[in-house]
């Protein structure tokens, strides 16, 4: 499958372009960005070719992998799938419900394969956790911290707008979710959402299976304390999720085998768009509610 990357951002330094030149069933095509000289020194790194145009990319590629703010990437998310290219997505997937709700509308248009990267369920340990306390029923509460110290320590990250804008909720939030949400069941209500230290806000969710769950989420933890933990507990007791022996690059490279798959089968992966829009459906009515807002 020839991929090519939109993005030209540390995160796309650090995971993407790495995960898919290395990657034996992709063939990496070329990278374009908003920045035209960013885009051509990132491609010379790996040899592909540096595109000024996206459309021109689009034409010369089979799928695409974003490494972009969410906001720009459901824009050109839709574009890609209108021109019938495969999604490698990352989360958020858009800012808003009206822009995911694009995208998902673009992709069953088309009738594209779509896989949203959220980290931690590509990662392998904490992926076959997550398959066997979905198994398990009984699950009563959850808790889970998300705490992370970007804009308190020397993150690459720290002087992202977008981020800047929305805080630890859209970051990393998503995460908490991604793991939340195969094993509780759907949110049925964001029971209470409350402000923390700066970006810091705490959650209390309600899910469809009757359990419930709390989540702190911030991007300025001191470093000492910054870490991700999630601990379930019900009738077969408590169970943690492992922490994991590989990095953002297995990872990646392990949702670009879903994509693969998706694509050849035609059957959905469970970190699809839709399961993406969920998530930004979920994030919505939380900042609603933490701004003194209601939602339907």
């Amino acid at each position: 499958m020839r991929i090519g990357l939109l993005g030209t951002g540390p995160w796309a330094q650090a995971a993407h372009a790495p995960a898919l030149a290395g990657h034996p069933g992709l063939d990496f095509t070329g990278v374009w960005g908003r920045g035209p000289e960013a885009a051509a020194e990132l491609a010379a790194r790996y040899g592909v070719r540096a595109y000024d145009d996206v459309d021109a990319l689009l034409a010369d590629v089979d799928a695409v992998a974003m490494a972009l703010p969410p906001s720009v990437q459901a824009e050109l998310a839709v574009r890609a799938a209108r021109a019938g290219r495969h999604l490698l997505l990352d989360k958020p997937l858009a800012a808003g419900v009206a822009e995911g709700r694009a995208v998902v509308e673009a992709v069953d248009r088309a009738q594209v394969a779509s896989v949203v990267f959220f980290t931690t369920r590509f990662q392998k340990e904490p992926e076959e956790w997550i398959e066997e306390q979905a198994a398990t029923a009984g699950w009563f509460t959850a808790r889970a911290q998300w705490l992370g110290a970007v804009f308190t320590g020397d993150s690459p990250f720290a002087h992202s707008p977008w981020r800047r804008e929305k805080g630890a909720l859209w970051d990393v939030g998503p995460h908490a979710l991604s793991l939340l949400l195969p094993v509780l069941g759907d949110v049925r209500q964001v029971a209470a959402a409350v402000h923390g230290p700066a970006d810091t806000v705490h959650l209390v969710l309600d899910h469809a299976t009757g359990a419930s769950s709390t989540v702190t989420l911030s991007l300025t933890a001191p470093p000492a304390a910054a870490g991700a933990d999630l601990e379930l507990r019900g009738e077969t007791g408590t169970a943690v999720l492992p922490r994991s022996s590989e990095g953002a690059v297995p990872a990646l490279a392990r949702a670009a085998d879903a994509l693969l798959a998706a694509a050849r089968t035609g059957r959905r992966h469970p970190c699809d768009a839709g399961f993406g829009l969920r998530v930004t459906e979920i994030l919505a009515t939380a900042e609603a509610r933490l701004a003194g807002r209601t939602t339907e």
